[in-house]
């Protein structure tokens, strides 16, 4: 059995293993570098508007979030291929749930950025 990690080498190990997700994730999901190219060009938008801390919170979180579920919609979907190729009515619904995830998050997002979005802009 292998020894496991504490302290600090496991925290080490940990970040390594997370950026190797990230890096895994974007290298094999389209979904996720549109995302990031719509992340980066809002948040470019974010230098010019003027909104509170709070609405800048808001609107960085909710863009946040789309990233998280499409990370966890990758994995869903990732483990699901792994267990079986098959086409199974179970395994599809798994993933459609997860991907309703990402949508959900998307729609939060939109309505998010158009409530604060308009609110600045009045």
């Amino acid at each position: 059995m292998r020894q496991k990690r504490t302290g600090l080498k496991r925290v080490g190990n940990a970040t390594v293993n997370s950026i190797n997700g990230l890096f895994a994730a974007f290298k094999s999901e389209a979904a996720l570098r549109q995302e990031a190219v719509v992340f980066v060009g809002l948040m470019s938008l974010l230098l010019v508007i003027d909104i509170s801390r709070t609405e800048l919170l808001f609107l960085v979180f909710s863009l946040v979030l789309v990233f998280i579920t499409e990370l966890m919609n990758t994995a869903v979907e990732v483990l699901a291929d792994r267990v079986s190729t098959e086409t199974h009515a179970l395994t599809g619904k798994c993933k459609d749930i997860a991907s309703a995830a990402v949508f959900v998050s998307i729609l939060l997002a939109v309505f998010t950025w158009i409530t604060v979005l308009f609110g600045a802009l009045n």
